[in-house]
């Protein structure tokens, strides 16, 4: 069992609520990590096997993301244990509201993230009876969709364009393999193919496929829509593969878009591709970065390849009380502006410190939250 106050560090966690409900059966957790450059946001998950230490890592990648992106936000995030597919999904996401309306939202706004969808965040407005509580809502109630407009997985490929210029690469050509085809995964592939790449592997948790001379991305896409995950036994063209072999297919670049911890120090061996741009959060260890690094492979961060999330949150944050929509086009124009940037000045970074991206684009994102600690006397005085 995880002891809390181990958790804390120079950075935080700032706070620590745990939750539950006895009729509903409700367990769930909210960290909030930093907020020295602005109220805590991050995504709000809903799995059986959510855990303390799970959202205190997120949190943190919150407040470096935040804070990469030079947006002015503090890391955050909660989880609920509980199956998304139940029942009683909504009395419990609704006891999850009710439990943290003293944070909420005041301290936190509540956001999607893995098993919540736009409906659940327009459930959770409607429980606190505010605008403020959560973003992601629907389109039609004056939200940001992030999943269904793809910002996240549009901003991976803006991202991953930019790192491949800046190894003289072009993307227009180059065989992409992408781990995850839910929302991010799937709209990074469409991107992709829009920008001229071929993808020439695709996953989900029940397979993979892989066809060397390319997928057509528009067909996986309709399939997904008609079979959901289950597309990849029966898509008829390509492969089949098991789930995790995508990673070390023959490509020039793999994003891993699906879970965290999936590129070990035994599969940072077998990749083959130039180019690691994560797409999930946290897909990558320590060990498999290094290894990566001395084999010459670039891996662009999560913390800036999928930040376009927290561009568009932002954009959404601004919206909540606003009678007035949000600019679509004007959120995917700063996504790919802010990540093409962010991307090359990591990488930039990394090549001068002769360090690993993460460790360069980590020291950008302390030193702009110290420097918003110290500004605010929230470290110690000498």
């Amino acid at each position: 069992m995880t002891d809390a106050l181990s958790l804390v560090d120079e950075w935080g966690p700032e706070k620590i609520v745990v939750v539950s409900h006895r009729r509903t059966g409700m367990k769930g957790v909210l960290v909030i990590d930093n907020t020295a450059r602005g109220i805590g946001k991050g995504g709000t998950r809903m799995s059986p096997g959510v855990t303390v230490d799970e959202v205190s890592r997120l949190a943190r990648v919150m407040t470096w993301k935040w804070a990469a992106v030079d947006l002015f936000y503090g890391g955050a995030k909660a989880g609920i244990v509980a199956d998304p597919t139940s029942r009683d999904k909504e009395a419990v996401l609704r006891a999850f509201a009710r439990a943290l309306s003293n944070e909420v939202p005041r301290e936190y706004v509540m956001g999607l993230d893995m098993g919540l969808t736009e409906d659940d965040a327009a459930i959770i407005q409607d429980e606190l009876g505010d605008r403020g509580a959560a973003v992601g809502t629907p389109a039609h109630l004056g939200g940001v969709a992030y999943d269904r407009l793809g910002v996240t997985g549009y901003g991976v490929a803006e991202a991953a364009d930019a790192a491949a210029q800046h190894r003289g690469l072009s993307l227009a050509g180059s065989r992409v393999a992408v781990q995850g085809f839910g929302a991010v995964g799937s709209a990074a592939a469409r991107r992709f193919a829009e920008l001229g790449a071929t993808v020439v592997a695709v996953s989900t948790a029940h397979g993979a496929l892989h066809d060397p001379g390319g997928l057509d991305v528009d067909a996986l896409l309709t399939a997904r829509a008609e079979h959901g995950d289950h597309f990849v036994t029966r898509h008829p063209t390509g492969t089949a593969l098991a789930t995790g072999s995508e990673l070390t297919v023959d490509c020039d670049l793999v994003v891993p878009a699906a879970l965290q911890d999936v590129i070990t120090h035994t599969t940072a061996q077998d990749i083959k591709a130039q180019l690691v741009v994560e797409g999930a959060n946290l897909p990558t260890s320590v060990q498999a970065r290094t290894l990566l690094a001395e084999r010459g492979i670039t891996v662009v961060p999560d913390f800036v390849a999928n930040a376009g999330g927290v561009v568009a949150a932002a954009f959404a944050m601004d919206a909540r009380y606003s009678g007035f929509p949000p600019d679509t086009a004007g959120i995917f124009q700063t996504v790919s502006t802010k990540l093409r940037a962010n991307t090359v000045t990591v990488l930039d970074e990394a090549r001068q410190q002769e360090v690993t991206p993460h460790t360069a684009g980590r020291r950008l994102a302390e030193e702009r939250v110290r420097a918003a600690m110290e500004s605010k006397g929230r470290l110690p005085r000498n």
